[in-house]
Parts: C-alpha cells; structure tokens; sequence
C-alpha cells in the first residue's frame, strides 16, 4: 500500500471513528445525565457489583479470534464463519453456566436482586455475540462509517428504553433493559453492512491454526477487565452496608471511561489494521506512521482528559445533581490517569500487530498484579488513597510498553517523549490559566461553559500559534470532507 492510499485511508477511518466515538459519548453523556437523575445511587450499586461478571462473559465468547481476524493479512470467508460458530457455542455455554452461579453472585455481595438481575444482564453476551465475526469483518475492511451508523442507531434505542423504564420506577431493571436493547440491535445493524453471511458448513481449522494466538489474546482481555471493573468489584464487597461508596466510583469512572474513550476508541478501531498494513515494510517507514499516531493521541487525550478533571465539580453538579458531589474527587484523580489511557490502545496494537500476543498478555498479568498489591497496601487509608495509587501504576506502567516499542520497532523513550511531552505541558498550563481566570465566578452552569469554552480557545490558540502539524493536519482534513 503507498503512502498516499494508506494516509488517506487511515485519515478516513479517524474520521468516522472519531466521529462515532464523539457521538456515542455525547449521547451517553445525555442518557447517563437523564438516568443518573432518576436513578439514586446506592440503585445504580447492583449494576456495578455485576459489570465484571459480564465482561469477562463477553471477553470469553470472542476468545481473542475475532482479534486474530483482523490480524490477518487476508482473511477468508472460512475463516469468519468458525469464529461465528465458535463465538455462539461458546457464549451459549458460558451464560447456562452463569445462569446457574447467579445465586451465589447474590449471596457473595449479599444483594438477593442480583440473581434475576444478573441473569437478565448475561443474557446481552449472549445476543451479542451473533455479531462478534460481523465486527471483525468491519473493522479489518476499515468500514468505520458503517460501525458509526449502526453504533448510534444501538445507542439510541437502548437509551430511549432505559430512560423510558426508569421514568416508571423501573430502577436498575431499565439499565439491564438498556444491554439487552443494545445488544441486539448491534447484532442486526451489522448483518445488515456486511456482505458475509455465516454458512452452515462449519469448519474450525482456522480456530486450531490460531488457538495460541487467541488465547494470549483472550487472557489479555480477562486481565484488563479485571482491571476496569476491578475497584467496582472490590469497593462492592468491602462497602457492602454503604452501598452508595459504590455508586459514587462507579458514577466517577464511567465518566472518566466515556471520556478517554472518545480518543483511546478512536485509535483502537484504526490502529491494528494500519499497523498490520505496514509491517514488513522498511522500519523507518512503521516508526513515522507510530509516532505520528502518538502525536494525534497526545494532541486530543491531554487537553480533553485534562479539561474534564478542571470542570469535574461543575459539570457532576450541572447534570446528575448535588447527590453525586462525593463522585468529584474521585472523577478528577481518574481523570489524570485517563489522559494516558489511549497511549495504552496504541502500544497494545502495535504489540499485537507483530504477532506478540503474548508480550501483550504478561505485560497486562504484571500490571493487574501490581495493582491488587497496590490495593491490598492502601485500602485501609480510603478510597481516594486507592484511586490515587491505581492511577499513579497506570500512567508509570507505560514505560514498560515503551521499552517493548523500542525492540520492535526501534522508537527511542526520547521519541516518545518529544511526541507527547509538549502536548501535556501546553493542557496544563491552559487548564490552570482557566482556573485561575474563571475562580470568581460562582454560578454552576456559567462555570462550566466559561471554563470550556476558554480552556478549548487558548488551546486552540496555542496550537495554531506553535504552528502545530499534527493540527493543520487534523483541520485541513475536517474541511476536506465537508467540501
């Protein structure tokens, strides 16, 4: 592929990935505001006690094949079909199995609605992954318009349906709806773009040629789910009488999640197959589409991550209430560690890209154990101190990835560096010249619209002062489309 046809696909694919992580965090931003408000806390707590159950259901089902798909250079029709059939048998076992546990999920957080509860929720995995080989196939043949279309269509009628059950006193049984709602309409919207259908001549060669492969992969999605819904889960068990100590991190990560994901989903959905693109090519060549990769990440993730942790207090108290207030300090620490969340989606794929699953793996089992050793030594002085150490790990832990990028492609830590340094530094001294200028005012809702609005005009002006590649680049290319 020339330089110029992968640019301009992979300037597409942004686009339309950017676009749809943007607007699905928008809406969600407006469903999540909508359902917090008729949702208390300690109702929202059953649901964030679960999460990990789920998760890691839906990290089985796929099994890492639906990765190693993508990771191919040509995948065939055959290829599609076994993992579809794979992925269905294998969730159908896996939620009977769930099913049967659920009684003691409710007995293990001592919450007797988690056994209907939590078999309504396994249920969307289940649905869901009749649509696992459908997604693969999108995102290897970079059809991110069709991803976006079909993601905001999903978005939209499930959060209609959660909104409208909880208007009625449905509680949590509407954000279960909600999953369920989701699931199937991303099942059907993706059958719908692609031109593969599943056959009934069934053969999983390609499920044995990359059983190794997949299971590194599979192990790495369990540990970083783990590690998502980890402090959910643990605050779940040891503040099981103060249910709404729950609620309020489960409210600050979400928040945080949704954030960070506008860029870290953005460069997930491109990244691999780009990345497999050029692997082989000279080293030279893979090192300038990396660091140019960097560089948009940093450019987007410090001064929206950033941002958010400036107007934390303002924008919980202008959308889902004072009743969230204790949420704040715990939103503005994961904040700063979100703002390295999406250098972790770059470096996994170039890892990936390259065939090491299994460095991919052990560096995820090490951190997720450094982790519970982390929480294992400062729970007893709170949450805050937890939160505080999980996000400290998180951003340091980066260095590990960056000496596995050296040996594979031969970026230099001063590289890296010099991509992402300057971004950082500019976000901050923007955000704190907007504390300062905006401190005197008062009123809430003209707190948090001054303080964006000035934050993303000196940004802005910075960037465009400096003379910004990255920017002009990202700018020209937005006008470009719109002609």
């Amino acid at each position: 592929m020339n330089n110029d046809h992968l640019k301009e696909k992979t300037a597409k694919g942004l686009f339309w990935s950017g676009l749809n992580n943007g607007t699905t965090q928008v809406l969600n931003l407006v469903f999540g505001i909508l359902l917090a408000r008729l949702i208390s806390p300690d109702e929202w707590a059953p649901i964030g006690m679960i999460a990990i159950f789920s998760a890691i259901a839906g990290n089985l089902q796929s099994s890492g094949f639906s990765t190693a798909i993508v990771n191919m250079k040509q995948p065939t029709d055959n290829d599609y079909n076994a993992v579809f059939w794979f992925n269905v048998s294998a969730s159908f076992v896996i939620y009977w199995l769930l099913f049967a546990f659920a009684p003691l999920i409710a007995l293990f957080f001592e919450q007797p609605c988690l056994t209907d509860l939590s078999r309504l929720i396994f249920l969307a995995f289940f649905i869901s992954s009749f649509g696992i080989s459908t997604q693969a196939y999108l995102t290897k043949n970079m059809m991110q318009r069709e991803i976006a279309i079909v993601n905001l269509c999903a978005l939209i009628c499930s959060g209609a349906v959660a909104v409208v059950l909880a208007f009625k006193d449905y509680s949590y049984w509407s954000l279960a709806w909600q999953q369920i709602v989701n699931s199937t309409m991303l099942v059907i919207g993706r059958f719908f773009f692609v031109k593969w259908h599943p056959s009934l001549k069934v053969d999983f060669s390609p499920i044995r040629r990359t059983f190794r492969f997949s299971m590194n992969i599979l192990i790495t999605m369990i540990i970083n789910t783990v590690n998502n819904n980890m402090l959910t889960f643990i605050f779940g068990k040891l503040f099981t009488k103060t249910p709404q100590v729950v609620g309020n991190f489960f409210q600050a990560f979400k928040w945080n999640t949704m954030a960070y994901q506008i860029v870290g989903g953005t460069i997930d959905q491109v990244a691999q197959p780009v990345l497999v693109s050029v692997r082989g090519d000279e080293q030279n060549r893979e090192v300038r589409v990396f660091r140019k990769m960097l560089r948009f990440t940093a450019f987007l993730a410090f001064p929206a991550m950033l941002g958010l942790s400036l107007v934390s207090n303002e924008f919980i108290l202008a959308t889902i209430g004072e009743e969230w207030a204790d949420s704040v300090p715990l939103l503005r620490i994961l904040c700063i560690g979100g703002a390295f969340m999406p250098f972790y989606s770059l470096f996994k794929n170039l890892v990936i890209s390259h065939g090491r699953s299994d460095v991919n793996m052990w560096l995820n089992i090490t951190q997720i154990a450094l982790q519970m050793v982390l929480i294992l030594l400062t729970y007893r002085q709170g949450i805050v101190t937890v939160v505080w150490a999980y996000t400290v790990l998180n951003i340091v832990w980066l260095l590990v990835w960056q000496f596995y990028a050296k040996r594979m492609i031969g970026i230099r830590f001063f590289d890296m560096l010099k991509d992402v340094v300057p971004f950082a530094i500019i976000s901050l001294a923007v955000m704190v010249a907007t504390w300062y200028l905006t401190a005197a005012i008062s009123n809430v809702y003209l707190l948090l619209v001054a303080r964006i609005l000035i934050a993303t005009m000196f940004y802005i002006g910075i960037m465009r002062l400096l003379k910004v590649k990255i920017m002009k680049e990202f700018i020209d290319f937005i006008f470009k489309k719109k002609e």
